[in-house]
């Protein structure tokens, strides 16, 4: 440790003494620490256990499972002592987290034969360690915070699997002037490759989303012995579908805290002003179930406006935690659940729909109950009048809410209203023109809830990173001698020059179909003639071109239910129920379906159709919401790769006129085409339907405006920019393509002086020239940067000629290659090197590699395979020689484990023979067979080992993913060696064996391996 990092300890022990933390110097090892869990655990169960039932007991709370762990330190548990009798014990005071020891350790270290890593800073809690530190003297890069943690978390010897380390909630990074923090999750919850993931690492802000950096400020905020009780009592989610921890977010911990005081204080109504994609249902969740322990309330109901996003909001809750809310079938179930005592019907999830039907006297159910002289919905719910019943409205702003609103205020004037809005209506967009010409009126945000409790707006969470800015190619059709002029107000283009720009623009726009697109029409009738349209212009470029592989393109409007209603079908009373539910919601469908209805049914019948024959579904529109669901799920499973989901199996654009505009969530939806008019808060959720985080090649959400509707955007931004005005396009908007241009000549100025600095061209094949570790790791910042702003000049659908031409005499296409080829040569001989003793040199440890920048959506395995292919069949088509076949596989950062093995499967292949797709797949599947036992029967030789035993220790390896040490105990046998010589033979072969288990494992974990790592 230096004497720097030295010191930054001791600050922070000192401040957490100022804040009544019990420093404990003498805890220092796993047994010191244990025996203070031990005094700790008996004082607050008040029990003394013998020596050997603390053993027992220990041996059943350490897991390396970190989720079953989350849930210990939360639940009462069981225990049977050695008389038979039972112990229901706790770890922690999980009825007042505040009345717990709370004690910061330092320097621990766990193991010292295996593990040479000391902890910076542990907090306990009840002698349960739950927070790490770590503490940096160098700028803190929070992705390589995150990774580094991760790495000494797969350290042998580590202790995060055994021993009470597995109960870590939390891990902060900092160097006292900056500082994150982030969950502690399961392995595979982390991910740095080419497939990016990893979850969200926090900086702590205060309510008006001011940082909160330095370490002390946060010790303050965040580290105070209560607040750091109710971080993880309160505000941390143990997501069991996923089996994942998730803290909150500042700002969703604020509004929380909001909603729960205003009730607590009975102080009226309000609401939350969180922009969309900022998790408002993790919030809602959260003040729901808090509010399910308060006595003072008879319910919690949780209103949504649209039966999808009923379903959607159950499912995300029952995520948060299962079985927590029940669907609600009809309105029937929703009174009776109303009613109920039952804990489970506490907090309800329900439509506004069902809502105004149990409150409205004059619908057709309650009538006919009237006339039958039982009571209504309405009289049933009589008990419940004058009780505190509280309803969390989410994004209810339609114009058939007031009615309802009104509604539950005079029947429940006990009421409290809490609303959640992205888009609040303001007075500037409170009115709108209705689909018959006349101008209808929303009520405000403020009239309905009384008060703001607190704002997250789409500015704070762009300048956070928590949602992405947008790019909006606004269209600029050529005129008769080709110059480019801007749409004027009203004016429209053509469907044929719009789908002709989206078929030129879309691979830039969706990185090469990595992700998807949505195009939003103004009505039914020119969603149905976008799709016939598509279906004929693919089809004439397929005559034209064979190679021309076709984007997948669906359609989604809801169907005319008064055309099938006239079906005589079981199913369809219930279809058309629901399409009306969901047509409250879309104004501009339900308005179209008055006219010709037979047409648009028709229609859509054969959309549908098409959709079966090319996803080999069997949807009818009987069923019409199964088909919507099935396309919502289709545009999410884009996430996999074309190996493992088929491309034939994704949508690349989807044709709505309303839906999906709203509510719809994937990471991988990137592009909106916009052929409709569009403002204010319909605008900004359209928008947003493209900005949710993935990684960095998906650097912002792209709109295509098709409308010329510039002002529309700037009136929009301007309303829901919260206070930051001024600088608000600035934060919402990406730089234009010159900025971008620049950045990326400045970057490639600064790798060329790099390279010249170390006397060498720069040039690919002059990186091998480097010396040193410090140069290449100079180097990898330096193309990591060109290689970052090149990714994002490649989704710009805005580039002129003259600007692709640019980009290319800067870095020609061939020379860009080289680069990344040679850049992942250089990350993969660094990434190797990092957690190991670098002689005291921290550059090549504050690396980040973010190979996700090199991997492409194109270049994957069926591609290649398809290359192949191609380059064997000597014909005037080909279009790749050997050696570009290799340079085209080097640079990308998809096949990074598997590329030697086809370059060297490439090299194989005799010139001349012409061989088909199988033939290759079949050949490549056998060589690299052939090479694995080849390599094994080395490695055999080398250890004095039968080729074929060992061929059979690996394959019994791999058949089980279990590594069993007994069995290499006994694959060694044969040399009779002693113990000692023995355990270093076994060491060496492990060396050598290690890397061929990984690459044969793919990913997948290899149960017990990890002692010899």
């Amino acid at each position: 440790m230096t004497t720097k990092e030295n010191q930054i300890e001791q600050r922070l022990i000192g401040k957490l003494t100022d804040l009544k933390y019990t420093p404990r110097p003498d805890i220092r090892d796993r047994e010191s620490l244990e025996q203070n869990f031990r005094q700790k655990f008996e004082a607050l169960n008040r029990v003394h256990l013998t020596d050997a039932e603390f053993a027992r007991l220990r041996d059943e709370i350490v897991t390396s499972d970190v989720f079953s762990a989350a849930k210990t330190l939360r639940e009462r548990n069981y225990f049977q002592r050695e008389d038979g009798t039972p112990l229901h014990y706790t770890l922690v005071n999980i009825k007042d987290w505040c009345k717990n020891d709370f004690e910061v350790i330092n320097q621990l270290r766990i193991n010292t034969e295996n593990s040479h890593h000391r902890y910076d800073v542990i907090l306990l809690i009840n002698g349960v360690p739950v927070v790490q530190i770590e503490l940096k003297t160098l700028q803190v890069s929070p992705r390589r915070a995150m990774e580094q943690i991760v790495e000494y978390k797969n350290d042998p010897g580590n202790g995060y699997s055994n021993t009470l380390l597995c109960f870590m909630q939390l891990f902060i990074v900092s160097n006292e002037s900056t500082t994150w923090y982030f969950a502690n999750n399961h392995h595979q919850h982390f991910s740095f490759n080419a497939d990016e993931r990893f979850l969200p690492i926090y900086q702590l802000a205060d309510e008006a989303n001011q940082k909160i950096a330095h370490l002390h400020d946060f010790a303050d905020s965040f580290l105070a012995k209560c607040t750091l009780g109710q971080m993880i009592s309160r505000y941390m989610v143990l997501v069991a579908s996923e089996q994942k921890l998730m803290i909150m977010r500042p700002y969703q911990i604020y509004a929380v805290k909001a909603i729960v005081d205003c009730i607590h204080q009975n102080r009226g109504n309000g609401y939350i002003w969180h922009t969309t994609g900022s998790g408002k249902t993790l919030t809602s969740f959260k003040a729901s179930t808090l509010l399910k322990d308060n006595p003072d309330i008879e319910k919690c109901l949780f209103v949504v406006d649209r039966k999808d996003l009923d379903r959607q909001t159950r499912e995300e809750f029952n995520r948060f935690q299962e079985g927590c809310v029940e669907e609600n079938t009809n309105t029937e179930t929703l009174v009776r659940r109303m009613l109920s005592e039952d804990y489970a019907d506490k907090v309800i999830v329900t439509t506004i729909q069902k809502l105004g039907l149990a409150l409205d006297e004059n619908s057709k159910r309650n009538q006919t109950n009237t006339q039958k002289g039982k009571p209504t919905y309405k009289q049933r719910l009589e008990p419940l009048r004058d009780k505190r019943v509280v309803f969390i409205f989410d994004e209810c702003h339609r114009s058939q809410f007031g009615e309802n609103h009104k509604a539950i205020k005079e029947f429940f004037p006990n009421a409290q209203l809490f609303g959640f809005t992205g888009t609040p209506i303001f007075e500037d967009n409170a009115n709108y023109v209705q689909i018959d010409g006349t101008v209808g009126s929303f009520k405000t945000t403020q009239d309905i809830f009384e008060k703001q409790l607190h704002a997250y707006t789409i500015t704070h969470a762009i300048d956070d990173k928590n949602v992405l800015s947008f790019h909006i190619d606004y269209f600029q059709p050529e005129d008769q001698n080709g110059k480019k002029a801007k749409l004027k107000p009203g004016e429209t283009v053509s469907q044929q020059a719009v789908i002709e720009a989206i078929l030129n623009k879309h691979n830039a726009a969706t990185n090469s179909r990595r992700f998807n697109a949505v195009l939003a029409t103004a009505s039914i009738n020119d969603a149905i003639a976008y799709y016939d349209l598509f279906k004929t212009i693919q089809a004439k470029k397929q005559a034209e071109d064979d190679s021309y592989a076709p984007l997948n393109v669906a359609c989604v409007f809801s169907p005319p239910t008064q055309a099938l209603a006239k079906d005589n079908d079981t199913l369809n009373g219930k279809n058309v129920a629901d399409i009306k539910q969901l047509q409250d919601d879309l104004p501009q469908e339900k308005a179209d379906n008055q006219e010709q209805p037979e047409q648009k049914k028709a229609a859509l019948m054969a959309i549908i159709a098409d959709y079966n024959a090319q996803y080999g579904s069997n949807h009818t529109i009987n069923e019409f919401d199964l088909y919507y669901q099935d396309v919502q799920q289709r545009i999410k499973d884009h996430k996999y790769s074309n190996q493992d989901y088929p491309r034939k199996h994704k949508i690349d654009i989807v044709i709505v006129v309303d839906m999906l505009l709203t509510g719809f969530d994937s990471k991988y939806l990137n592009t909106l085409y916009v052929d409709k008019n569009l403002k204010y808060h319909g605008l900004i959720q359209a928008f947003s339907r493209t900005n949710r985080v993935l990684n960095d090649s998906k650097p912002w959400g792209n709109v295509l405006d098709f409308r010329g509707q510039e002002k529309e955007v700037d009136a929009a931004i301007a309303l829901f920019s919260g206070q930051s005005i001024d600088k608000a396009k600035e934060i919402w908007l990406v730089d234009p393509a010159p900025t971008v241009i620049n950045k990326l000549q400045t970057a490639v100025g600064k790798l060329e002086t790099f390279m010249k600095s170390q006397g060498l061209d720069c040039a690919p094949e002059q990186v091998a020239n480097l010396k040193g570790d410090t140069a290449r790791a100079e180097f990898i910042n330096h193309f990591k940067e060109v290689q970052r702003l090149k990714t994002q000049l490649d989704q710009y659908t805005d580039l002129g000629e003259e600007q692709y031409a640019q980009v290319e005499q800067l870095l020609p296409e061939d020379t860009l290659r080289g680069f990344k080829g040679v850049y992942l040569d250089t990350a993969q001989r660094l990434k190797a090197q990092q957690g190991k003793d670098n002689g005291g040199d921290t550059t090549v440890e504050q690396l980040e590699f973010e190979f996700v920048l090199f991997a492409s959506a194109v270049i994957d395995y069926d591609y290649i395979m398809g290359l192949i292919a191609k380059f064997t069949q000597k014909t005037s088509k080909t279009i790749v020689t050997r050696d570009e076949l290799i340079e085209l596989i080097s640079s990308s950062a998809n096949l990074l484990d598997e590329r030697d093995d086809i370059i060297a499967y490439i090299n194989s292949l005799p010139t001349g023979q012409s061989l088909d797709e199988n033939a290759i797949r079949d050949g490549y599947q056998a060589f690299k067979a052939a090479k694995a036992a080849n390599d094994l029967a080395v490695i055999a030789v080398k250890h004095g080992l039968e080729p074929q035993a060992l061929q059979a220790f690996v394959d019994t390896i791999m058949s089980r993913m279990i590594f069993d040490g007994e069995r290499l105990s006994d694959l060694l046998s044969p040399l009779e060696l002693g113990w000692k010589a023995r355990t270093q033979a076994e060491l060496a072969l492990m060396d050598d064996l290690l890397p061929v288990l990984h690459k044969l494992a793919q990913g997948r974990e290899i149960s017990g391996l990890a002692a010899y790592e």
